[in-house]
Parts: structure tokens; C-alpha cells; sequence
């Protein structure tokens, strides 16, 4: 309990900072000693109100972006329900090797700074949606994927955050209201909340201090890099415990995952006046308004 304390409480940093990243930390770190079915119904009403609260910070952003991420939303509905139909039904062990395997592109894609606008925005959000809704009720992460959508397609700082935390509270509500209809809460869950907010209520304030005196895009970097090594040690230890790679072969995942890695960080440091360029977010604010002028 003392640890989930600590993963919780770092976690709460990253969220308070970025507006996401709760789930990316928690998840990977928490799942090398609990279940899914354990921990999710834990996190997932909790992430109901850490999500309301990001969205109610940035509302004044919302009139703007709403339209933009409404077909996300709608897509999320089939998509909670797969998902949680596949938490109540499939192994505890193959349930986290699945988490690891879907998480470790999104989160490295992260990590490169992928971006790639989409042109047929409503189009492809419906069906984004239902794969957001699937990984969220699975794994109760969607954070990654959906910076990077909203990340591509544009958005304003603030209007990022609105849009993000709409979605997220959507998918939240939506997955634990899921949850009780197929009776996922148990004692075991319950017991771990009162262990999990006081970190939240302590660590995203702190967050949001921090990013004020930290490159934004550094920080989440650093963060991405770290999710990286915990989930390619995460693989590495499933690969061994379900038989796939035999002995101490297994951590070559996690070689390689650090290679990788590394070799992202040595490509986003190494380039002359990285730290000291605005973030995506804030150039497209940039760009926007000396047009306007």
C-alpha cells in the first residue's frame, strides 16, 4: 500500500503538469504486483473526479473545442463496453501482457514526438474512439493516444487540455458505470482508494507548480521515457513468467526498449536550441494570432 502510495503520488505530478499521464505512471508501475481486475476498479472513479476537475480548470476553452472531439466521444461507448467485457473474461497474466504490448508503441511514439495532422478529423475520431474506449476499460489508459491525436491535429495549449479532459471524463464515466454493471468492484478495490487520493490531492498541485518552471515538452519527455523502461521491464518479466522466452533472454525486450529509448533522448537533446524552442501547442498559438494580426 506504502508503494502504491508512492507510484500514485508521482503519477499525481505528471497529471497535474501535463493534464494527463495519472493512468501511464500508475498502471505499468502498480501492475508488476496487482491484477487488472484489482487495480482498475480503484483508478477508474477516481480518474471520474481527477477528470472533472481538469476539465472544470479549463473551461473557458471548452466552447471552442467541444465540436472538435465530440465524434471521440461518441465512439467511446461500444468501445468501454468490448473492453470491459474483455477485463471480466480474459487471464489476469495474459490481461497484463496485452496492456504492455499496446502500450509500449503509444507511449514511444510519444517519446518521438510523432505528429502527423489528419485531415478527415470527424471520420477517423468515431473510430479512434472506439479503440480509446477498448485500451481505457482494459488498461484505464488512453493518455498517450489521445495527446497524440489532439497534439496532431493542432490544438491550443488550453484548448488540449479542455479537449482532453472532456474525453477523458466521458471515458471515465463511461467505464465505471461499465465496471458496477458486471460487478468489477470488489473489496480488494475499495481498500486501495483511501491510499490513492491523499497522494492526488498532495501531487497535483505540485504538478502544476512544476511544469510553470520546467519546459513543458522536456518534462514530458522525460516522462514518456520513464513509462518506457517500466513497460519494457514489465514485458521482460511476462515474457518469462508465460513461457515465451526462456531465462534471463527475456530482458532483451528490455534492451531493447531501452535502446530505442535512448536513442530518442539523444535525438531530442542533442538538437541546438531544443530547450529553448515553445512547444507545439504554443507555436500553433503563435502562428494562429500573428496571422490574425
Amino acid at each position: 500500500m506504502i508503494v502504491l502510495a508512492s507510484i500514485t503520488f508521482l503519477a499525481a505530478i505528471v497529471n497535474g503538469a501535463l493534464g494527463y499521464g495519472f493512468s501511464s505512471i500508475t498502471v505499468p508501475l502498480a501492475l508488476l504486483f496487482l491484477s487488472n481486475r484489482v487495480l482498475n476498479p480503484a483508478l477508474v472513479p477516481i480518474e471520474v473526479a481527477l477528470n472533472a476537475y481538469v476539465l472544470w480548470v479549463n473551461r473557458a476553452s471548452l466552447p471552442a473545442v467541444w465540436r472538435r472531439v465530440l465524434p471521440i466521444v461518441f465512439g467511446l461507448l461500444p468501445g468501454v463496453a468490448i473492453g470491459t467485457a474483455i477485463v471480466s473474461q480474459v487471464n489476469p497474466s495474459w490481461l497484463k501482457f496485452f496492456t504492455f504490448v499496446v502500450l509500449l508503441p503509444l507511449i514511444l511514439l510519444q517519446a518521438a514526438g510523432y505528429r502527423r495532422p489528419i485531415r478527415a478529423e470527424r471520420a477517423v475520431g468515431a473510430v479512434f474512439g472506439g479503440g480509446v474506449g477498448i485500451l481505457y476499460a482494459v488498461t484505464t489508459i488512453s493518455g498517450p493516444p489521445l495527446a497524440v491525436m489532439l497534439s496532431n491535429q493542432g490544438l491550443a495549449k488550453k484548448d488540449f487540455r479542455a479537449g482532453l479532459g472532456l474525453v477523458r471524463l466521458a471515458e471515465s464515466t463511461l467505464t465505471a458505470i461499465a465496471y458496477y454493471y458486471v460487478g468489477l468492484y470488489s473489496v480488494d478495490s475499495m481498500r486501495l482508494i483511501p491510499w490513492i487520493v491523499p497522494s492526488i490531492m498532495v501531487g497535483v498541485p505540485i504538478g502544476s507548480f512544476v511544469i510553470r518552471h520546467v519546459q513543458p515538452e522536456t518534462f514530458r519527455r522525460i516522462c514518456m521515457s520513464f513509462d518506457a523502461w517500466i513497460v519494457g521491464f514489465g514485458l521482460s518479466t511476462l515474457c518469462r513468467d508465460l513461457g515465451l522466452i526462456q531465462g534471463p533472454s527475456a530482458f532483451l525486450v528490455l534492451a531493447v526498449v531501452g535502446l530505442i529509448d535512448s536513442w530518442l533522448l539523444y535525438r531530442f537533446f542533442s538538437v541546438p536550441g531544443r530547450l529553448a524552442r515553445p512547444s507545439f501547442e504554443e507555436g500553433r498559438v503563435a502562428g494562429y494570432e500573428s496571422k490574425r494580426v
